[in-house]
């Protein structure tokens, strides 16, 4: 199993091009099911959740083509027809995501059969919202054996949806399954992230009619069919906020482009208040960090365009070596803090309360063995090892794969000490 080994003490300078959205890409590749036409994206990022969701479409009767083209890395998904309704365990507990193509399936052939996508580690995160929100659309929901069987013979009909509370993936999945349903479907408390505005663009370009995504109220006039696009995939806001955490970390000066920083306003205003030097440009941001000691920060998780939660554990890492005294209150996900006791490995001084961690900021981390609990927890570990003295092996990496594109090649580029070591042993640079 790979690890990855982090050289602790080197000034991060450079340009780090920040990759496509990975939470919207894995949604845009499920809306090629609504159509018969190829639906091409662009800036599509390389990754571990876009192969494990290809190989489900292609095995649904998805043709999946990976390229690059004029407009760099892009994916061409051409669905001619339904060859199969059926999302096997093995395929969908590789990430949560692929349950969401339930509701494209329903609503271009009428029925599906989806394996519920199980546990995970930060947090129960159950699909009840999904499933509420295709029964509204009139769809009969059974379940047997851990798997969801849907069925809309004749089609779904336009609804109000509403939920009772904010949920990324029911408002993207609800909005997946109406833009086929007959009627207007108008979904209240939808969620207001910028990758449902980037799925109800893409859906748009389609030939959907969908009005209100980025706020609370997301109205969908249903249509007949829809047609192929082209759609390039936004900025990944996570990766841009994390790299501009281990700017901020290391030290230096790194220039992230191809970025939006709009999209992380709530930690770019940490990130000044810690004293790190923060300069928007006309195609990302420049962070910047003389050496002198950052200040502790208290933060607070919140749905967009609050402090995101996948980068709270980034935060976390950042405010170890910070002066004084931090307070993170995670409010999005419980048993979301499974870093801390990797980062106290590191000599980091972190108390753990319930929601609440208490990070008491310390003049050194040293290096150590350490492993990944999840995606964000990972590279957390990574941004930690970057100023640790001597060397730090995070293991596990798999989760770090998921979600970051190149990323030993990213930092090493700035000049971080960062080089992959291959299952068998072997370091690959």
């Amino acid at each position: 199993m790979d690890r990855i080994a982090i050289t602790g003490g080197a000034r991060l300078n450079g340009t780090i091009p920040v990759s496509g959205a990975k939470n919207s890409a894995i949604k845009l590749m499920a809306a090629s099911l609504l159509t018969d036409e190829p639906l091409r994206l662009t800036n599509m990022p390389r990754l571990a959740d876009t192969r494990f969701l290809g190989k489900l479409l292609t095995r649904l009767g998805v043709q999946v083509t990976e390229s690059d083209g004029p407009d760099g890395q892009q994916t061409l998904l051409h669905a001619p027809e339904i060859m199969s309704g059926f999302a096997p365990y093995d395929l969908v507990r590789q990430m949560r995501a692929s349950f969401n193509v339930l509701g494209p399936l329903v609503a271009r052939s009428g029925q599906a059969k989806v394996s519920l996508p199980g546990g995970c580690t930060i947090g129960a995160r159950p699909v009840d919202l999904h499933l509420q929100a295709l029964e509204a659309l009139g769809a009969k929901i059974d379940l047997h054996e851990g798997y969801v069987y849907a069925q809309a013979p004749r089609g779904l009909k336009g609804a109000e949806i509403t939920f009772p509370i904010v949920s990324v993936g029911a408002t993207e999945h609800a909005m997946l399954a109406a833009v086929l349903a007959d009627g207007v479907t108008v979904i209240h408390n939808a969620a207001c992230e910028p990758e449902l505005a980037d799925l109800q663009d893409c859906l748009n370009a389609m030939g959907a009619k969908v009005e209100g995504a980025g706020t609370p109220t997301i109205t969908i006039t249903g249509v007949a069919r829809l047609k192929g696009a082209t759609h390039a995939v936004i900025p990944d806001r996570i990766e841009m906020g994390t790299y501009a955490v281990a700017a901020a970390m290391a030290g230096g000066e790194v220039r992230l482009t191809n970025a939006r920083p709009g999209l992380i306003d709530a930690l770019l205003d940490k990130l000044k208040e810690a004293g790190a030097g923060v300069e928007p440009t006309a195609d990302g941001v420049i962070i910047r960090r003389n050496g002198q000691r950052l200040d502790s920060v208290d933060v607070e998780t919140a749905p967009f365009p609050g402090f995101a939660t996948d980068l709270q554990a980034q935060f976390m890492a950042l405010m170890t070596t910070a002066k004084g005294e931090s307070r993170i209150r995670e409010t999005i996900f419980e048993n979301r803090f499974m870093h801390a006791p990797e980062l106290m490995r590191l000599g980091a001084d972190i108390s753990v309360s319930g929601g609440e961690a208490r990070v008491r900021g310390v003049e050194q981390l040293e290096g150590a063995e350490v492993m990944a609990t999840d995606l964000r927890a990972s590279v957390s570990l990574v941004i930690a090892g970057l100023v640790a003295r001597g060397e730090t092996t995070v293991s596990r990496i798999y989760h770090l794969d998921r979600g970051f594109e190149r990323l030993e090649e990213k930092l090493g580029a700035c000049g971080a000490q960062v080089r992959r070591i291959k299952g068998d042993g072997e370091a690959e640079l």
